[in-house]
């Protein structure tokens, strides 16, 4: 491995995505998984997935200069993986992480127009990624530390998060801006039976900015009420019934564990943010503290999603999460963060994969200036307010 000289490093989760080619299915997925049944779909697109490919390569597209650290195997799928990733770059690739002797992970992603995605996943090489496999020397520099998907990272959720507290220590002793996203666990898996309120208490006072999705933090606190709201409203329409009085109490609990920035990603309903009331708490932010610290603290805000065709969302979240971080380090008002963070994301699924729509960042930001469409869906959102940025429409919450 060699030394890296990127101002960003992505870490963790990387796998192998097979995504095969699915036209509109009139009768649902239903229609698709019939036992016995031939169903014809299109050619497969074969390419990485994960936070370390998805994340990575998006803010590696937007125009910075980006390391990634996953772990592979010395297998086929491992091949392919690294293959991939340096026919971006290969700079890219310098601090992945080749097991001799283990399995890479893979993924089978069933995504077809207007249906959300579904994995069939193998976690590989994943699960014994642990903190001594990141040499610490090598991160010398580096501003932003982004780590993704510890759910399907056996080593990372295993005895209370030990491992992952261990590593995401030393990073931040080393004046980087940490960052943290998760994936949804399997409930019948170990990691759908973890502890993760008990991990997360451990874990986020050394994170700085945490971005969850909606479904993944209510399953992931609290188990009942996710199987509760399921029930209720059914899996598909969960989303749009997790209203602004469930993500300020998560919001809540996130930052009083020690987080300074915690966003909720909505899927079509939009981007979350709540920052901390701690000015302290927000100095400590490392390398990435917005300089303008004053308005980024206390706020709540929730930003729409852009209209755009959709013909996937697969790394939707991971590339709002990249749009999140470029504003950061760029230095922009929260915001405009915000806005830049939905953007990039709204790109991301004008395509099928992962990252292949995904812009230069002065692209995203110039077509935001030239009065995007937004998308009239949002939460019920009671006792907030709307206003305006750059002809754009926000909300945050009044009081």
């Amino acid at each position: 491995m060699k030394k890296v000289t990127a101002e960003i490093v992505v870490a963790g989760h990387v796998c192998l995505d097979v995504i095969p080619e699915i036209s509109g299915l009139a009768g649902g997925l239903g229609e698709l998984l019939v036992p016995g049944k031939l169903t014809e779909i299109g050619p497969a697109l074969m390419s990485t997935g994960g936070a370390v490919s998805n994340t990575g390569l998006a803010l590696h597209r937007l125009g910075f200069a980006v390391q990634l650290m996953g772990k592979v195997g010395d297998d086929l799928f491992g091949k392919a993986i690294t293959s991939v990733l340096s026919g971006y770059d290969e700079a890219l690739t310098e601090g992945m992480i080749v097991a001799p002797g283990e399995s890479s992970s893979y993924s089978i992603v069933i995504s077809p127009p207007d249906v959300d995605r579904i994995f069939l996943h193998a976690t590989g090489a994943n699960d014994t990624f642990c903190a001594a496999d990141i040499q610490l020397d090598r991160l010398e520099g580096t501003k932003l530390f982004h780590f993704g998907y510890p759910p399907l990272m056996r080593r990372m959720f295993e005895n209370n998060g030990e491992e992952l507290v261990r590593l995401l220590t030393r990073v931040k002793g080393l004046g980087a801006t940490v960052s943290l996203d998760t994936a949804m666990p399997d409930p019948a898996s170990p990691a759908g039976r973890a502890d993760w309120r008990g991990i997360f208490s451990q874990v986020l006072p050394f994170v700085d900015v945490f971005i969850p999705s909606c479904e993944e933090i209510v399953y992931m606190l609290d188990p009942k009420r996710y199987e509760k709201m399921r029930q209720e409203y059914g899996a598909k329409e969960l989303l749009s019934n997790a209203d602004s009085s469930i993500l300020s109490s998560i919001a809540e609990e996130l930052l009083e564990m020690g987080a300074a920035i915690v966003g909720i990603k909505l899927g079509e309903y939009g981007l979350y943010i709540r920052t901390t009331a701690d000015a302290e708490r927000l100095s400590r932010m490392g390398a990435c503290v917005p300089a303008q610290a004053d308005s980024w603290l206390n706020r709540e805000i929730l930003v729409p999603c852009f209209q755009v065709a959709v013909a996937g969302t697969t790394g939707a979240g991971d590339c709002t999460i990249a749009g999140f971080l470029a504003g950061l380090m760029k230095g922009l008002p929260i915001e405009n963060t915000l806005l830049g963070a939905v953007g990039v994301g709204a790109c991301n699924v004008e395509r099928s994969d992962a990252v292949s729509g995904v812009r230069p960042w002065t692209e995203v930001l110039e077509r935001i200036q030239a009065g995007w469409t937004q998308s009239g869906q949002t939460i019920p959102l009671n006792g907030w307010r709307t206003f305006d940025v750059q002809g754009m429409r926000l909300y945050e919450k009044m009081g």
